[in-house]
């Protein structure tokens, strides 16, 4: 539960409140922490929700544990489908953890909905934010850079607030990913560029910025985008996003520098695009 800072105030006023009330704010945490701790699974320690389910002797596992077991971990008895509504009912009045409490997250929240809240919690672990889904690391955000110059050691990093993004060989068949990052402000950017090959070959390029950071960080950001050839010109600005959020549901929305592959021609030279990149603070 989050903390809170009472008022200063002035002379000759009042809280309205009797001297009590700080410490029955006190003790309701406990007792709320106390009622929650009685929904511990007994094997990974998540918390077991509704629908409960016991055993004979009433024991209770949560719902991801529960088909991997064959008896109840606290009895050995077999495992029954009866429904503890008594549980249940004690679970709508409980308020539950994050499950990234031990990350950093202090929310407490109703268990129905503790699970939206976990999907787009900023303390969950970070995935690595390279495009396409072969790396399955995962950690904290300070571990993210460092993963990527020991894993991905192909990606180049450039320092600077205004730097060029150049792809090799934009004309190389099916999909293709380019990557780069860029330090500036003392955070790290992720660039990246990628090729989709759509209907009859048609193809279309994606560029879009990320912020190796939270959702709420991203937001004291904005990126340019820019090609640049012969008498023309196109730009694209916008606010970065979190690897949080990932690149997968702005390039399906087109909410990035999008061009098909005879714009591409247009700024390319022997293959290669340069894409102009300018980081800049709100």
């Amino acid at each position: 539960m989050s903390c809170q800072t009472s008022p200063t105030l002035g002379p000759g006023t009042s809280t309205g409140t009797s001297p009590q009330t700080a410490p029955a704010l006190a003790g309701t945490t406990a007792c709320n922490s106390e009622l929650a701790s009685l929904f511990e699974c007994p094997v990974c320690f998540d918390y077991v929700l509704p629908p409960i389910l016991q055993c004979h002797s009433g024991h209770l596992v949560c719902t991801a544990c529960r088909p991997k077991l064959t008896s109840c971990p606290t009895c050995r008895g077999p495992l029954e489908s009866i429904r503890n509504l008594a549980m249940e009912k004690v679970a709508n009045s409980v308020l539950f953890p994050c499950k990234y409490a031990s990350c950093g997250c202090e929310i407490t929240l109703p268990h129905a909905k503790k699970a939206d809240h976990e999907e787009l919690c900023e303390f969950r672990p970070y995935l690595c934010p390279c495009p396409g889904d072969f790396c399955k690391w995962q950690g904290s955000l300070d571990a993210v850079m460092p993963h990527l110059m020991h894993e991905h050691d192909s990606i180049t990093t450039l320092q600077g607030e205004d730097i060029v993004f150049l792809a090799t060989d934009i004309n190389l068949p099916g999909a293709v990913d380019w990557v780069m990052t860029q330090s500036c402000f003392g955070v790290h950017f992720m660039l990246v560029l990628e090729k989709q090959e759509k209907y009859d070959g048609h193809q279309q390029f994606f560029a879009i910025v990320q912020l190796i950071g939270s959702h709420k960080q991203a937001e004291d950001f904005a990126y340019r985008l820019e090609l640049n050839g012969h008498r023309r010109r196109l730009t694209w600005e916008a606010t970065p996003r979190s690897i949080h959020d990932g690149i997968a549901t702005a390039i399906r929305k087109s909410d990035c520098l999008v061009f098909d592959a005879n714009v591409a021609e247009f700024f390319a030279e022997d293959g290669n695009l340069s894409i102009n990149v300018t980081i800049s603070m709100c």
